[in-house]
């Protein structure tokens, strides 16, 4: 059983009405994993998380999560799991500490929920409503009913969204720690840089189908490899640069003396950049290399009508 994956989706088709969210998704998500999920607004990332979770029945397609059927097996599979969706999921009257020791009592070895609290910065609001919570004070004590069962398996949407920057690195910190414990953890973001800092595997879903996966390191290595940029004088002869260069290399002028080359950046290129401008009388200011980043990536691969 520690050999099959966590979740196991195959063709999955997920409509509303003439509209197709999910289209034939296929997705694998290892054990004792963080899998990332991205994709532009509306590529049906949480729609596929929520068949998942047994919130939504499939239109087509098999899920199995944890070896068992979500909609079926439900029953079976809840006490396994946590959940922290986007929206919703407390009661709007319900005090947050009293809503966190309540989610806690429905598990057999909850985490103690003081320690949550303190963990996440929730001190101060455990004798407040839900629906006077900040939405940064939402989304934390949601974490928290999430995580505090010990799941075997957590689904967190959006996790930070609407967190400061001090909150966002202590979510990433538990995400982590969750992992280090032995649970899987499938995460759907539109922060790229969390997405590289936290996760095993990448998955980009557009247009309702997987379109790339692989670790952050290898999605990053396809295509072009990295950039060289540097500063010199305006209206420098490219061509004349290119001609030295690698044939699949590419440069430009992307504003008045700021130049960007693309293709393989290795010492090779590099020497050659740097012996190219001392011939024609160019000091390279600047001269930084960037390797290609996943945003760069997600960029290439999803959403162009929205840049057109």
């Amino acid at each position: 059983m520690r050999n099959e994956p966590a979740v196991e989706v195959a063709g999955l088709v997920k409509r509303y009405g003439t509209r197709t969210a999910v289209d034939g998704l296929d997705l694998a998500v290892p054990r004792g994993s963080v899998t990332a999920v991205l994709g532009p607004n509306g590529a049906g990332k949480t729609t596929t998380v929520e068949v998942c979770e047994g919130y939504r029945r499939p239109d087509g397609g098999s899920v199995r999560v944890l070896g068992l059927d979500p909609v079926t097996q439900g029953a079976a599979l809840r006490p396994r799991i946590g959940v922290m969706l986007q929206a919703g999921g407390v009661y709007p009257g319900a005090y947050a500490e009293e809503m966190l020791r309540h989610t806690a009592a429905l598990h057999a070895h909850p985490i103690d929920p003081a320690l949550l609290i303190e963990r996440l910065g929730l001190e101060s609001c455990g004798r407040t409503t839900y629906r006077r919570l900040s939405g940064g004070q939402q989304q934390r004590l949601a974490l928290a009913m999430a995580v505090v069962g010990r799941p075997e398996l957590v689904f967190l949407d959006e996790p930070t969204a609407g967190l400061d920057p001090q909150a966002r690195h202590a979510t990433w910190d538990l995400v982590r720690e969750l992992r280090a414990d032995g649970a899987t953890v499938v995460l759907t973001t539109h922060f790229m840089d969390e997405a590289e800092q936290l996760a095993d595997q990448v998955v980009i879903i557009d247009g309702g189908r997987s379109i790339a996966h692989g670790t952050p390191e290898e999605l990053c290595r396809g295509g072009a490899e990295g950039t060289l940029r540097f500063i010199g004088r305006p209206g420098l002869d490219l061509a004349s640069l290119l001609k030295a260069l690698p044939a699949d290399s590419a440069a430009a002028e992307l504003s008045p003396g700021s130049y960007r080359i693309e293709g393989k950046v290795d010492p090779q290129l590099l020497a050659t950049v740097t012996s190219w401008c001392a011939q024609h009388g160019v000091l390279p200011d600047r001269l930084s290399v960037e390797r290609r980043t996943l945003e760069d990536v997600f960029l290439e691969l999803t959403g162009r009508e929205l840049r057109r």
